[in-house]
């Protein structure tokens, strides 16, 4: 028994040897990118938070980076999501920081 052509360009779009499979796989992955549109647009959000708390703190003659809550960030993520919850943290305050 031969694989159509439609069956091998699934098979190979997903992974999947089977129909279903591929179907499943390909349901998750649009859910997967609709969750990455909004992850990204939560982190422009924070992005734009951030300048707002840097342009006051900066108004105000602070430094425009603190270095302890920075440190709360890392805490946070950290505990929630392991080891790599601290690499997520840091690039999420490398992206908001320092674009004034």
């Amino acid at each position: 028994m031969t694989a159509t052509a439609a069956e091998k360009n699934v098979a190979e779009k997903t992974g999947a040897r089977t129909t279903e499979a591929a179907g499943v796989i390909t349901g998750a992955r649009e859910r997967i990118d609709a969750l990455d549109d909004r992850i990204i647009g939560l982190i422009q959000e924070r992005m734009a938070v951030s300048a707002v708390i840097q342009e006051a703190r900066i108004a105000s003659g602070g430094r425009r980076v603190n270095l302890s809550r920075e440190m709360e960030v890392l805490g946070h993520y950290s505990e929630a999501l392991g080891k790599p919850g601290t690499s997520l943290a840091m690039t999420l305050l490398e992206l908001c920081r320092g674009r004034i």
